[in-house]
């Protein structure tokens, strides 16, 4: 019997309201070749119309997670104008995951590095093996990592992001679990069960919650203090409309589990 072997370089998997998107380059260390973020943001453009899915996983086969950007496709292409659509394509993939409208977590194991970090950074959480390491190493071959830095710089603290981007050093998970690059730490082999504890948390929450609170957090973030306060609390007044706050509230005194009227 003849096994097909999946190809597609990004693989769609949806089970009980997470859509999980695999990257399907495992020789390569899962680079973001061309055709990785084509079929990336095509996946992130459809899950940003699918009212069915609770929260998005971007996980990784093989044994890192993203190694960055495929620099032997890069030097293939020296042209300046090739590089400024290939960081535009880059920067607006890891807008999609920042703008969509569901929590999205990152699954990491192994290296995530460069373009890997930032992949990592610009997910709403992540869940990493005990193994896995983390660097923006660019500099390391005289290439600051400026695209990274602008997710890097959102992420975690500013002067530990500067250490990363100017020395290209590695951290581990619990270092990378300190700074708040990542939420969670699992040993290798307890990976996928600290993540399905996770995103199961997410999935037994209001879908209208998870997706007004998402909406808020990422826009008051660019608002000065009092605009924040308005927004939010115009945010919070919209949301105490909805059926599933009338729901939540009631089965609080009720003391039962709520019932959401959208799953």
């Amino acid at each position: 019997m003849t096994t097909t072997v999946d190809e597609r370089p990004v693989i769609r998997r949806d089970q009980r309201g997470v859509a999980t998107l695999t990257l399907n380059r495992p020789r390569q260390f899962n680079a973001l070749s061309e055709e990785v973020l084509k079929a990336l943001g095509g996946e992130l453009a459809r899950l940003a119309n699918d009212d069915s899915i609770h929260c998005v996983v971007i996980a990784a086969e093989g044994r890192a997670f993203c190694a960055g950007h495929d620099l032997k496709e890069m030097r293939a292409n020296p042209d300046k104008a090739y590089y400024q659509e290939l960081f535009a394509r880059c920067g607006e993939i890891m807008q999609r995951i920042v703008h969509l409208p569901v929590p999205v977590i990152a699954r990491v194991q192994g290296l995530a590095t460069a373009a890997g970090c930032q992949l990592v950074a610009s997910c709403d959480l992540a869940v990493a093996a005990r193994s896995a390491r983390f660097a923006v190493s660019g500099i390391n071959v005289g290439l600051f990592c400026s695209t990274p830095a602008v997710a890097l710089s959102r992420s975690i603290g500013r002067k530990r992001a500067m250490e990363m981007l100017f020395t290209g050093e590695f951290i581990d998970a619990d270092q990378a679990l300190e700074w708040g690059l990542i939420n969670r730490v699992a040993d290798d082999a307890t990976l996928d069960e600290a993540l399905a504890e996770l995103t199961a948390s997410l999935c037994a929450k209001s879908r209208v919650a998870l997706r007004t609170g998402k909406a808020l957090f990422q826009r008051q973030l660019q608002m000065p203090l009092n605009e924040a306060y308005a927004f939010a609390g115009e945010t919070m007044a919209c949301n105490m409309l909805a059926e599933d706050v009338a729901e939540g509230i009631d089965a609080f005194v009720g003391k039962r589990p709520p019932q959401w009227r959208h799953r």
